[in-house]
């Protein structure tokens, strides 16, 4: 058994290198995945920790409700800021600093001896928590070159789900075994860790530079290679090195971010896609409770269906993308995200109608509309690079971040109201044909996200060849 495990772990770990093109760059995909993987787990360690937390310091379920929502909105703004410094100095110490810092304010947390210490750590993890995204963003697009980014971003987004559900799980025993305050620090101990591997295993890549070099012969250099043979100005599409531009203000920056069409559709899809994914999680196992009639404990594995399908859903649709654009499909990134969410919307609710009565018939719906639901963001991710300059990288992700947040932060409530509206339930809580009809009148915002990026379709080789003319125009 050791042997078949061994061996397993290698051919897993061969064919890794193959995809990325490299060890060095196999690395690079780890470390960036981990970023996003650490701060999905302190996320999902409030919730799995609740319990404990609640007998501890003696607050209810609207209080740690609130914890995340206001980290959530605290992140929401300083992501703004956090964007321009992203943009504007050094990448990799910025992201190692805020490791170290978001590790202390969270180990903080687990000192807390009331709610308003907690929150006072919880705002502080928020505003730290921000620079994560914009930052991710903006070294993948100048660490990989454009016909590469979409296999790119699937393996780094599936890292970002495996990060939430370990932590889910892992913070749920520890809180059971031991405490909640044991289960943040167990947390918290790995952000050192982390930054440790940032500041030695990362470099701080050029702006609009080449990319970095890739293993001759892996499956990622024949891909690149016939991508940029049989698609004429591909390479002109990622941007070439710019002069040191001129400054311009933020609101400026973000005006000329917003005023390209492809973009706006870009972002307000996203947002749309992660508000259904977090009202979707967050009713899921009462849904299944209440539904089919099966404990809590075991409903908690509908959550495995969900995330084993979005990480799956993940890393196959940004290969397929890629591939796509090797075949000459140059709007390949919209329309399969565009695609993948309306597959998602068809698929859940084909689940859901179908399987009403039976746990077993809904399950495989589950499992393929969660990979449809996760396999939109590999290329739409990429996408929003292709259509941006990459000095307006970082601020272009914090502006998404910030429409993302405002959608995001009321879901659980408009979704819980909705199932309560539609439920026949004389105490005024959602029944499961409620939740399941209020997933179905919810999914209007798949579709619509759908729907937008079948459109922008049209505009996005029209922008992604207006950044390659603009390799010179003074940014920021």
């Amino acid at each position: 058994m050791p042997n078949l495990i061994s061996s397993t772990r290698a051919a897993v770990a061969r064919r890794l290198v193959d995809a990325t093109g490299g060890p060095g760059r196999l690395r690079v995909v780890a470390i960036l995945a981990a970023v996003l993987a650490l701060d999905s787990a302190d996320k999902a360690t409030v919730g799995a920790a609740a319990p404990s937390l609640e007998s501890s310091i003696g607050i209810g379920d609207a209080q740690v409700g609130l914890l995340v929502t206001v980290s959530t909105a605290v992140a929401a703004i300083a992501t703004l800021p956090a964007g321009v410094l992203v943009d504007r100095v050094n990448r990799v110490r910025l992201l190692t600093a805020a490791l170290v810092v978001w590790s202390i304010a969270l180990a903080a947390g687990g000192l807390a001896g009331s709610w308003p210490t907690l929150m006072a750590s919880r705002l502080a993890l928020g505003a730290v928590g921000a620079v994560a995204g914009p930052a991710t963003a903006s070294l993948v697009g100048d660490y990989f070159r454009r016909g590469e980014r979409g296999r790119i971003y699937g393996f780094i987004l599936a890292g970002e789900l495996l990060g939430s559900g370990i932590g889910f799980l892992a913070s749920g025993n520890v809180a059971a075994l031991l405490s909640w305050r044991e289960a943040f620090w167990m947390v918290a101990a790995l952000g050192p860790l982390l930054s440790l591997l940032v500041a030695r295993w990362l470099s701080e890549p050029e702006r609009g530079g080449e990319g970095l070099p890739l293993q001759v012969g892996s499956s990622a250099h024949r891909a690149l290679a016939i991508y940029e043979e049989e698609s004429p100005g591909a390479t002109a599409a990622d941007p070439l090195r710019a002069a040191e531009p001129a400054p311009i203000t933020l609101p400026q920056a973000i005006g000329r971010i917003l005023r390209v069409r492809t973009n706006r559709s870009l972002i307000v899809a996203s947002a749309l896609g992660y508000f259904y994914f977090t009202g979707l999680r967050t009713f899921a196992v009462s849904f299944v409770h209440r539904q089919y009639g099966i404990p809590n404990s075991a409903a908690s594995t509908l959550l495995v269906v969900l995330g084993v399908g979005a990480i799956a859903g993940t890393v196959t649709s940004g290969r397929l993308g890629d591939r796509l654009l090797t075949r000459g499909h140059r709007a390949a990134r919209p329309a399969l995200a565009g695609v993948a969410y309306v597959v998602c919307a068809v698929v859940f609710g084909l689940g859901l109608v179908l399987g009403r009565s039976s746990l077993l018939v809904a399950a495989p719906f589950v499992f393929v509309g969660a990979a449809a639901l996760g396999g939109a963001n590999p290329p739409l991710d990429a996408a929003r690079l292709d259509v941006m300059e990459p000095m307006l990288w970082g601020r272009a992700e914090s502006a998404r971040t910030v429409f993302r947040s405002l959608l995001e932060a009321p879901a659980p409530v408009l979704f819980g109201m909705v199932a309560t509206a539609l439920s026949a339930s004389p105490r005024g809580t959602a029944t499961g044909e409620g939740l399941a009809d209020a997933f179905l009148v919810m999914m209007i915002g798949p579709v619509v996200a759908g729907l937008l990026l079948l459109r922008a379709t049209r505009t996005y080789p029209r922008d992604v060849d207006r950044v390659a003319a603009a390799d010179r125009d003074p940014l920021p």
